[in-house]
């Protein structure tokens, strides 16, 4: 009997623990932190850090206060499609045009630019 107790008790935790990953619309609380993956801004960390000089408490706070605050201005879907399209905006030729040229290509690239600048003025100490 209690074998029967303790499976239905870890079915409910395990369905509930499956459902707190929906994103309810009419909730304001949700944190723009929460939309960008672990694994990307760790990656953006490590960037940034090595970007700055190397490894010191100073650059690794204000590395992760810096995609932060890019999460405040964009999207993690907008980031992404930014950083794609500035990444294979480089390929040469015409299939490097479907990159470089389309109108959200450069609004994105602009947006990620700015959301940059504003990050590093909010983040580094100058």
């Amino acid at each position: 009997m209690n074998n029967k107790v303790l499976i239905s008790f870890f079915l409910l935790l395990f369905s509930a623990a499956c459902t707190t990953n929906q994103t309810k619309v009419e909730d304001e609380t949700i944190s723009y932190i929460d939309q960008y993956p672990t694994r990307d801004r760790v990656e953006y960390v490590l960037q940034c850090v090595a970007k700055h000089g190397g490894l010191t408490y100073i650059t690794q706070y204000a590395c992760g206060c810096k995609i932060d605050k890019i999460a405040e201005k964009l999207t993690f879907k907008e980031y992404e499609a930014a950083t794609t399209f500035g990444f294979m905006r480089k390929t040469p030729g015409e299939n490097g045009a479907a990159f470089r040229d389309p109108e959200q290509s450069k609004s994105l690239k602009k947006r990620l630019k700015e959301a940059e600048a504003y990050a590093e003025r909010m983040c580094f100490v100058k």
